[in-house]
């Protein structure tokens, strides 16, 4: 069994990323530990849980039955399902603060994203995760980062003072996905309109989503993932059953190597 790290901010992640790749870690007997800025409990994105707030739809009168793009644009019912269920974990509960967290003392490192970048800037812009990340990949554990946990990693500096990402393959939430998101955003969420806005300008040089088409811990078909060595990422929480599968997989492959 690997422990493993998963950091979060004080809100707004991504609640599929972060309770599905408890979830599969759990499912594959590995034990998951958590961190937050002051040692509290952290709170997923709630837009991202109910989906109100993104559809216009719900302020008319007689028009909400037949358009609901709040409800296909929220976490899916078995993000949601896993994300109650995180809430009653007693690590989730309990977190450590990201300035009390030693390496030597996890296995591997899981980076997820969020889509609000005013609610996840601590977290993406932390001097305190950039130097925990650099020393993980030093290490040589495994690491997983996922949407915006991809520009965590990559604003990590290794000794040489270059990313951590420098030299390695990787996916992550890419331009053209953002850019639609975002586009949606402004006519579905008018007076926020900058809610999908991200950090990330990353050319999609590879496998294209509709975003809506999800997969799940028995189908990977909808799901890309990039595996490189001990680094693995991935674009959206679409792809997060064949993400933390492939992560915990890269775990039992390490104890395997240590242990033999």
């Amino acid at each position: 069994m690997a422990k493993v790290l998963i950091p979060i901010p004080h809100r707004d992640f991504d609640p599929s990323e972060v309770a599905i790749g408890w979830n599969v870690l759990k499912r594959f007997n590995h034990s998951v530990a958590f961190a937050t800025p002051d040692g509290k409990p952290g709170a997923a994105d709630d837009l991202m849980l109910t989906g109100e707030g993104l559809d216009i739809w719900g302020f008319i009168p007689g028009v909400r039955h037949l358009v609901a793009i709040g409800r296909l644009m929220r976490a899916n019912a078995d993000a949601r399902r896993a994300y109650a269920a995180l809430e009653k974990d007693p690590a989730f509960a309990a977190p450590l603060k990201w300035a009390d967290v030693r390496r030597e003392d996890f296995d591997g490192l899981l980076l997820p994203g969020g889509h609000r970048a005013r609610g996840m800037r601590d977290y993406l812009e932390s001097e305190i995760l950039q130097r925990l990340v650099a020393e993980f990949f030093a290490a040589n554990v495994p690491v997983a980062a996922i949407c915006h946990g991809v520009l965590l990693a990559a604003r990590s500096h290794a000794a040489d003072g270059r990313s951590v990402l420098n030299g390695r393959r990787t996916t992550a939430l890419t331009w053209s996905f953002e850019h639609k998101a975002e586009m949606v955003g402004r006519v579905v969420r008018f007076w926020d309109p900058h809610y999908y806005r991200t950090y990330l300008d990353a050319p999609d040089h590879r496998r294209k989503t509709d975003g809506l088409t999800r997969d799940t811990f028995d189908d990977e078909r909808p799901a890309f993932v990039v595996r490189d060595g001990n680094y693995v990422s991935a674009r959206w929480p679409g792809d997060a059953h064949t993400f933390a599968k492939t992560f915990a997989a890269m775990l039992a492959e390490r104890r395997r190597d240590v242990s033999g």
